[in-house]
């Protein structure tokens, strides 16, 4: 990808969920992403029973099933992500974290992992301490996959906030900041882009001649 219209939506994929139907984390995921759509993104989620379906990552296998190269395609053309995980015991949850993993496949690619994108992160915990570590882990991860944390990352205490159903939340401030992430990654891509379709060197990687690191070597 080394030419950009301007002009288009920005594509933001939303990565995120539990095993659990209708969980508070995909459903905060959900208003992130309708918050980027208002500022002018297409959106593509990829929920929980979606993420279940994935097997654990293997770097050492090249056979990858469907649904991993549905979600490796879908990220390589996006142009933003929201990651939405639970704390579970103070970190990303495995399901979340498989997923992320799935996307070293994306380490040879001219922008490789999640170069050039903005990735607005969101936290759901039973507790305002775990809400508050996951973050700056997911933060972490986003950082080491040569992604751009958003400025606002929400962090949700379920606790004190409940999704009743896809539309609602009991806290209105809550919907405010999962907006503003939708808000900023989508920005983020539509000002990027724009920066890049309209440079005279434009092209898919900022660093022309490094080479992508292998996250995921055993030792």
């Amino acid at each position: 990808m080394t030419s950009f219209d301007h002009h288009r939506r920005p594509l933001v994929v939303g990565i995120g969920g539990t095993t659990r139907a209708a969980s508070s984390t995909e459903r905060a995921l959900g208003f992130a992403l309708r918050g980027a759509e208002a500022a002018g993104a297409n959106t593509r989620l990829f929920g929980g029973t979606f993420l279940h379906c994935l097997p654990h990552y293997a770097p050492e296998h090249s056979e990858r099933t469907d649904e991993q190269l549905e979600l490796i395609e879908a990220v390589r053309h996006a142009d933003a992500l929201i990651i939405a995980t639970p704390g579970y015991h103070g970190g990303v949850s495995g399901l979340v974290k498989n997923a992320l993993d799935t996307l070293e496949e994306l380490r040879a690619d001219e922008r490789p992992y999640l170069d050039g994108r903005a990735v607005g992160c969101i936290v759901t915990a039973y507790g305002w301490q775990a809400a508050g570590s996951v973050l700056t882990s997911l933060r972490s991860i986003v950082h080491a996959l040569r992604g751009w944390p958003t400025p606002f990352g929400a962090g949700i205490n379920t606790l004190e906030t409940r999704f009743d159903s896809v539309d609602t939340c009991s806290d209105a401030k809550v919907v405010d900041q999962l907006a503003i992430v939708g808000q900023q990654a989508a920005q983020f891509a539509l000002a990027f882009n724009a920066h890049r379709a309209t440079s005279p060197n434009a092209s898919g990687n900022s660093i022309q001649h490094a080479q992508p690191a292998r996250l995921l070597h055993a030792v």
